[in-house]
């Protein structure tokens, strides 16, 4: 064994053992553990909790491989993800966090005062979640797969069997911690091999201000070798494509549930507010370098892999074309590869670079164990809401309202163990790329989320007719248009699969308005929850007055 191999394996199992150690000492022993860690998670941990839930395996691994590969046109991930958590922050989270509940079907359950909006709710949730942890259980495959030069197969099934372990023990109040832990791990790793690289080329260690200076480089550099301009607008997608993307990735962030129920976590509104701008930070460190990353990536590939002899390229190539995500062809039969010759996957980049650049081993490890907290610290949080969506709201809520806090636990565990291993099989053989996948379950939640999440805070007219028309026409045309777009090569307005949410969302919204006003008001009671919502904790709207609430003695 080499010694990269023996560093990365040996930061990869300190971080496994550190994170089920924590899950185990944080264990839920009771419900409100399981869910919402007993709602009491400062703000600033929460924030740093929240950023390493949101940090995935898309986040960390394909993010900026896909701003490499695309340039300016990959920018609509990191504006979307980015400008959703202020659509979250300033007009859902506090005010689902004064509701009180555990879920985000258990708010439109009680919101609308309806079992059938509950289920739905519910089962879209399961659907979404299930479709964004197929991404993360994906990627840690690539990782565990390059590391231990293993088929990527069975690197997932090694990230199904870590995860179950620790997500079953610890619940929310577990993967809280943990996720604290994970984001740790992942921030450093990310912004180390990025420092070190803007170093060797721009001679400054502050990559943010130094890579303007390589992005110009390389116009110069693509204008001689005659193909697209890293910095040219839409010379990858249709401006259209753009701006749909950009929409589903900001409206799915706000109506994630996975990411809603780390706001029910913390004590008040106050504190929900400031867990989002906390959290908002610890994003930015990393969204803020991945265009540093793509630039200095592609840069190293432009001048010092591109040009050279197929029979001198550099020891790294072999080991990712052995994984089949890196491709290079001699296609014009000259024995040196030139650019358009060399195929490289989204997904790898960010795991390729720590070799491209030569960072050495420790780097590589480093790297290897950060990826593997994205992924496993957003499976997480992915599983909690699955198990939530099950246990409590249709086994608890619905099937068995009796049952004791022993069996709901036992319920939970269970399903987040079953979820995973049926996401594991499905991951073997993914889809799509990571990044493609994700933006497939961001669109789900834009298209049934979103517009029902946002009319039951802000209107109070509006109703459980209403609400289940809504989330069920826009999970339906939103899931329609990425089958269709995806399998049958159907698009309208040159829009792809990963934008179909802008067609479901103004169709959820539409119906459920449209609904609500053909359908009976909800009741007083009701009206009166959804206007109370608006005011702070010390204040309660009822009798149509608002009153100040006595302080606790």
């Amino acid at each position: 064994m080499d010694l990269q191999f023996m560093t990365s394996l040996g930061l990869i199992i300190a971080s496994f053992a550190l994170y089920i150690g924590i899950a185990i000492y944080n264990r839920a022993k009771q419900t409100s553990d399981f869910y919402v860690a007993s709602r009491g998670v400062p703000p600033v941990w929460n924030g740093m909790a929240i950023a390493g839930d949101w940090m995935s395996a898309a986040s960390f691994i394909g993010m900026a491989g896909t701003v490499m590969i695309l340039g300016y046109d990959g920018l609509a991930y990191i504006m979307g993800w980015t400008g959703g958590y202020l659509l979250l922050t300033f007009l859902l989270a506090p005010q689902l966090r004064k509701y009180g509940r555990y879920t985000v079907p258990e708010f439109i359950g009680d919101r609308f005062d309806s079992h059938t909006a509950r289920l739905i709710a519910a089962i879209g949730t399961m659907i979404i979640s299930f479709v964004y942890i197929i991404g993360q259980l994906s990627g840690a495959g690539v990782v565990l797969g390059r590391l231990f030069e293993i088929p990527s197969a069975v690197g997932t099934i090694i990230g199904v069997v870590i995860i179950t372990i620790y997500a079953t023990f610890g619940g929310m109040k577990g993967i809280t911690w943990t996720q604290v832990a994970q984001y740790l791990v992942l921030i450093v790793a990310y912004l180390i091999p990025v420092i070190f690289m803007s170093l060797q080329i721009t001679s400054n260690p502050l990559p943010w201000m130094s890579y303007g200076e390589v992005v110009s480089k390389m116009g110069e550099i693509d204008r001689d070798l005659g193909i697209s301009e890293f910095f040219a607008p839409f010379a990858s997608s249709d401006k259209t494509q753009f701006i749909a993307l950009m929409f589903c990735l900001m409206a799915g962030t706000a109506a994630l549930p996975h990411v809603i129920v780390r706001f029910y976590t913390v004590s008040t509104m106050k504190a929900a507010r400031w867990s989002g701008a906390w959290a908002l930070l610890f994003i930015c460190l990393l969204y803020l370098s991945a265009p540093a990353y793509a630039a200095f990536s592609r840069f190293i590939l432009l001048t010092q892999v591109a040009g050279r002899p197929f029979t001198d390229l550099p020891a790294w190539t072999e080991s990712w074309i052995d994984t089949g995500r890196l491709k290079l062809a001699d296609l014009n039969n000259d024995g040196i590869l030139q650019w358009n010759e060399i195929q490289i996957s989204n997904d790898i980049v960010v795991m390729a670079t720590p070799e491209i650049a030569e960072l050495g081993v420790f780097v590589i490890g480093l790297v290897a164990a950060g990826a593997m907290a994205a992924a496993l610290s957003t499976a997480g949080g992915l599983l909690i809401a699955i198990s939530s969506s099950f246990a409590h709201d249709i086994y608890y809520r619905l099937l068995n309202p009796q049952a004791s806090e022993r069996k709901r636990l036992l319920v939970a565990r269970i399903s987040i163990a079953v979820a995973t291993v049926v996401a594991g099989i499905v991951a073997l053989d993914p889809p799509g790329v990571i990044t493609q996948i994700v933006a497939w379950a961001f669109s789900l939640a834009a298209a049934t989320f979103f517009p029902v999440l946002f009319l039951g805070v802000w209107w109070k007219r509006c109703n459980a007719q209403g609400a289940i028309a809504g989330m069920i026409s826009g999970m339906l045309v939103s899931g329609s248009y990425i089958i269709a777009a995806r399998y049958f090569d159907f698009s309208l307005f040159g829009i792809i699969d990963t934008g179909a949410g802008l067609f479901g969302a103004p169709v959820c919204l539409l119906v459920t308005y449209v609904v609500s006003k053909m359908t009976p008001p909800p009741a007083q009671r009701l009206q009166e929850e959804v206007m109370d919502l608006r005011y702070p904790e010390q204040m309660t709207f009822k009798d149509g007055e608002v009153w100040m609430d006595e302080p606790s003695k």
